[in-house]
């Protein structure tokens, strides 16, 4: 399709779009715009009908077979599966997602919420790969339609109504779009509508580098095993299609992100400004410290691709983004087995130093025993200070925090 032609059908799949639900906000973000000195924009895609951008594609693929298909399948154990029920519903169509036997109930609920009637769930396999094999193999025997979450020129073309949106809200193409990636369907879409006339950052997370592999490679590459905790973002492979669109971008417009510090721009976004964020989500706003010089005195939109945030994962990511930060860490400590010794431990945090675990189990027949101890504080600078004095009275000790193997049994 020639350019000219994909902008005129993510235009017209956006006035489509109308009759189903109304654009999402493009709000300035002052907070964000002052600490770096730019007009940040962030485009609410957590504010959709499903609280992310995923039923765009969904809506778009599905209205252009109907009614010649009248049954839809799906794999998915997250937005996109919300996205195929909701407008499975809409349409009046059946659906059948399949999700793997380990997604969160709450996921499930949802899917089952937004399709009601019209959407039949089966969960099968432990892990994704063997789900989408069940889905597709589902797909063929019944002769349905299968919805891809991003590699369908039908589906990048509806994702790419978030740029259509964000030109008609801003009254102009900002200086540069800051995009999550995962499959590629957001971020192909909307870098086809705008073409060269903006500057692009496509960030992913350090666990699932799909689109800064297949640059390195020419070609999409199965970069598994992935860390799955940016759920929205964590793709083995880029589909072919979305790369087709991607594989003129520049390796040093891609942002890889850790996990961990992702997890500090969700708990500062809901602490400071009171918005929920799913973790990938968050990439797009996290990204902005990489880039504070060149964006000064720039117009910028961040995507906030999804809002689908289970709360109770909201320890976990605290956690993380405490551990990113520096004000908490986790020690093995050396006690030597004497009274006292606990006491002389103690007497060494300073004011500001909270214990947030203690495990410790006296050994009868050992001169000392180990303990695992969890330390909070309110600055990374103290653990100079807390270490410092560690050292002088001699005791010995592991820092086990960034040991990711010790971390998944202890902490």
């Amino acid at each position: 399709m020639a350019p000219s032609d994909f902008v005129q059908a993510a235009r017209a799949a956006e006035q489509e779009m109308r009759a189903v639900f109304p654009p999402t906000p493009l709000l300035r973000n002052d907070h964000l715009s002052d600490r770096f000195g730019a007009n940040i924009w962030l485009k609410r895609e957590d504010l959709s009908p499903v609280r992310s951008y995923k039923l765009r594609g969904a809506f778009n693929a599905m209205r252009k077979v109907i009614p010649e298909k009248s049954v839809f399948v799906c794999a998915s154990a997250g937005n996109h599966a919300q996205g195929v029920a909701f407008m499975c519903r809409h349409f009046g169509v059946q659906g059948v997602v399949f999700m793997p036997v380990t997604t969160p109930q709450q996921k499930i609920q949802k899917t089952r919420m937004f399709g009601g009637e019209h959407v039949e769930i089966r969960l099968v396999g432990d892990y994704f790969d063997n789900t989408l094999s069940e889905a597709q193999a589902f797909c063929t025997a019944a002769g349905a339609h299968f919805l891809s979450p991003f590699d369908d020129e039908d589906v990048i073309e509806g994702q790419a109504s978030v740029a259509v949106e964000i030109e008609a809200q801003l009254g102009r193409i900002p200086d540069r779009i800051i995009l999550p990636v995962g499959g590629g369907g957001l971020s192909s879409g909307v870098r086809s509508f705008f073409g060269d006339s903006c500057a692009y950052t496509f960030v992913e997370p350090t666990g699932a580098q799909s689109l800064g592999c297949a640059l390195k490679e020419g070609a999409p590459v199965d970069v598994s095993p992935i860390n799955s905790f940016v759920d929205g973002a964590a793709v083995a492979k880029l589909g072919a299609r979305t790369f087709d669109r991607l594989r003129g971008v520049a390796p040093r417009d891609v942002i890889h992100l850790s996990e961990d510090r992702i997890c500090t721009t969700i708990v500062e976004m809901l602490n400071v400004e009171g918005i929920v964020l799913e973790p990938a989500g968050a990439l797009a706003i996290e990204a902005l410290s990489d880039l504070a010089e060149e964006i000064r005195g720039k117009t910028v939109v961040c995507i906030a691709s999804g809002g689908n945030f289970d709360f109770e994962r909201l320890p976990e990511v605290k956690e993380r983004a405490q551990r990113y930060s520096g004000v908490k860490k986790y020690f093995i400590l050396r006690l030597p087995q004497r009274p006292g010794a606990l006491k002389e431990f103690l007497n060494i945090l300073g004011p500001d130093d909270d214990i947030a675990r203690f495990e410790y189990l006296k050994k009868s027949a050992r001169n000392f025993g180990s303990v695992l101890i969890g330390i909070e504080t309110t600055r990374p600078e103290n653990f100079a200070r807390f270490l410092s004095e560690l050292d002088a009275v001699g005791f010995t000790y592991t820092d086990i925090t960034n040991d990711e193997t010790l971390a998944q049994f202890v902490i």
